[in-house]
């Protein structure tokens, strides 16, 4: 690992960052200086993760997102170590299901919620109450295109992430002005997680982006770190759309 840069002063708790999206997320903020909390559910792959970023300014807490205990813990460990969570990006997501949203398992719709949006309230709460409510700070929903328009296939993912977006606003009023509260609504980014979305057509897929690519974790990553810095420090209640141009193509014509 190359030499890091000096501290940052900052903490940041990052849910679902042992790979992925997460993970560019994770190290994206270590490399402005940041120390981080990530959450992640195979504790392996999270220790891994922590080796790669650099253990003496990353910790990790393994745990499912939905878990209350576990979202206690990792904001207490945060405190516990850090003495402060100055940043949220809740990341931490799943989408257990392809198929039309009228044949849907409700219990699987759910599960989805509780994955991805319920457990971002959670995380919310627990960061508002341990430091941001005095503090200040931010929070970063990680939400998705899906969210925007219709997604098929993926319904209970897309209606989840529409949530997600609407409870980026509801928190950013509540919050301020102490803390900003955006999202970030990415297209097809190159992750496991999203893998059956080109896999063995990864050319034809990106073809359809005007920026001819599909997105990679460091676009996210990169996109977190103006949504947290003081760049952005008059921006709240936003959705930040990183899509490589794909909306574009809607439209007559």
């Amino acid at each position: 690992m190359t030499e890091l840069p000096a501290l940052s002063g900052q903490v940041a708790l990052v849910t679902g960052a042992s790979r992925g999206i997460g993970y560019g997320v994770a190290e994206a903020l270590v490399a402005r200086g940041d120390r981080v909390c990530i959450t992640g559910r195979n504790e392996d792959a999270l220790k891994e993760a922590v080796e790669k970023l650099g253990a003496d300014r990353v910790i990790g807490v393994a745990g499912k997102a939905h878990d209350l205990e576990h979202q206690a813990a990792a904001v207490e460990r945060t405190m516990e170590a850090f003495g402060r969570v100055d940043h949220l990006v809740n990341n931490a997501g799943t989408n257990p299901v392809f198929g039309p949203i009228a044949d849907l398992d409700l219990d699987v719709a759910r599960k989805v919620f509780e994955t991805n949006v319920v457990s971002a309230l959670g995380f919310a709460q627990r960061t508002w109450h341990a430091w941001q409510k005095d503090n200040g700070g931010t929070i970063v929903n990680i939400a998705s295109v899906a969210g925007l328009s219709a997604s098929p296939f993926i319904g209970a993912y897309g209606v989840s992430k529409a949530a997600m977006i609407n409870l980026t606003v509801q928190l950013a009023h509540e919050f301020a002005p102490k803390v900003r509260v955006n999202a970030i609504a990415p297209a097809v980014v190159k992750t496991k997680f999203a893998q059956a979305l080109y896999e063995g057509r990864e050319a034809e897929a990106a073809a359809a982006y005007p920026l001819a690519r599909l997105g990679v974790p460091s676009d996210i990553g990169g996109t977190t770190a103006f949504l947290t810095s003081e760049q952005s420090a008059w921006i709240t209640g936003q959705t930040l759309v990183v899509d490589g141009g794909i909306f574009l193509n809607v439209g007559v014509g």
